[in-house]
């Protein structure tokens, strides 16, 4: 059970840290730290100490990094909001396992400093149950799908029910993924959101009674569209700034929205405008069909005819002739003339981002 006592005290990287130390950081601190354990100090030291601006970058997954800004009372509100939701208060334990320098850790750390949160705090491993000690437990989390993957593999599914909930984002949930958490007991939520909203704004449900296919947008976050189609949001996280994303969603009310793909992610194949990520989408659940599941992305292609085609990118060996047969005739059934791949490309190991995320545009070049 949680403790009713308030934290005074973190444990990054199994050691632990007085917050009355972290707040003279590094004058009060007698023991070596290393690159990354020294950046979250200094957060906390920033937090507890009152700053008011910070200064994040985005991870670049879908464009080049950008440095922003977020005043100290938006990641309030977005703490706020979250610890509401899933009624996380003083004494709960929160594992902290992204990387605290983007918004998802950063945040992380902030739902903890505001709620009075026990925190643990490990640097961003695969496996970040291989890091703490085997009787700990947790009430909440967050994991990139990278992570819970491995998670699940190492047999740490036991640890995960005993949480209230956990989040899992900043990379999409593949087919295999969402089906892997369906034996999960605690509640496994899919986030949406980005640096700019102080990360999620919406949730989707992914096991249970509850799951969904849609996501809803958090209490008090105003959503729209412009006219591409792609979601606006508002609110206190945003700091009453519109934020226009490049995603495009389907907007079921005022407060639910199935999201299509990125506007940017769009290949213009012979004049026929082609959803990337609803290829992808197809692709990697055909993937598992055929017994070969793999990470793969669509992109568009030069082309003299057709100006681009649909070219997928799939990671690790190629597929035997039968099993690419096979592929085919799935997509084909499933997917419009223009919309199916037109060729393969098997890359040995895709490059990610800082944060985990598929890197397109890095993998793309390398080719």
């Amino acid at each position: 059970m949680a403790s009713d006592l308030l934290p005074t005290s973190l444990l990054l990287n199994g050691r632990e840290f007085t917050y009355a130390a972290i707040r003279e950081y590094p004058a009060q601190l007698n023991v070596p730290v290393n690159g990354y354990e020294a950046k979250v100090l200094d957060f906390v030291r920033q937090w507890l100490n009152g700053t008011q601006e910070f200064v994040l970058h985005t991870s670049g997954s879908t464009g080049t990094p950008s440095a922003i800004t977020l005043r100290r009372r938006q990641l309030e509100a977005s703490a706020r909001r979250t610890a509401d939701f899933f009624d996380l208060g003083p004494g709960d334990r929160a594992l902290v396992c992204l990387n605290c320098e983007y918004i998802g850790g950063m945040m992380m750390l902030v739902r903890g400093l505001e709620r009075n949160l026990h925190l643990t705090i490990v640097e961003p491993h695969a496996d970040p149950f291989a890091y703490v000690a085997a009787a700990a437990e947790f009430d909440f989390s967050a994991f990139v799908p990278l992570q819970l993957k491995a998670v699940l593999a190492a047999g740490h599914a036991p640890r995960l029910d005993k949480m209230k909930a956990f989040l899992v984002g900043g990379a999409p949930a593949d087919a295999a993924l969402q089906q892997e958490v369906q034996s999960v007991k605690a509640a496994v939520w899919l986030t949406y959101g980005m640096t700019e909203t102080c990360s999620h704004v919406a949730l989707r449900r992914l096991n249970g009674p509850h799951a969904a296919t849609s996501f809803r947008v958090l209490t008090g976050i105003a959503a729209g569209q412009d006219e591409r189609s792609c979601l606006t949001l508002r609110g206190d996280v945003t700091d009453d700034q519109l934020i226009i994303t490049n995603d495009v969603v389907q907007l079921l009310d005022a407060h639910t929205f199935e999201w299509l793909g990125r506007a940017d992610f769009v290949i213009n194949s012979g004049g026929v405008k082609v959803p990337a990520e609803k290829v992808e989408l197809v692709l990697d659940v055909a993937l598992a069909e055929i017994g070969a599941a793999r990470r793969c992305f669509v992109a568009g292609q030069p082309d003299e005819r057709l100006g681009q085609t649909v070219t997928a990118f799939i990671e690790g060996p190629a597929l035997t002739p039968a099993q690419e047969t096979r592929l085919k005739v799935l997509l084909a059934a499933r997917l419009g003339r223009y919309e199916q791949p037109r060729q393969f490309t098997y890359v040995p190991e895709f490059l990610l981002t800082a944060t985990g995320k598929l890197n397109r545009a890095a993998t793309l070049r390398t080719l």
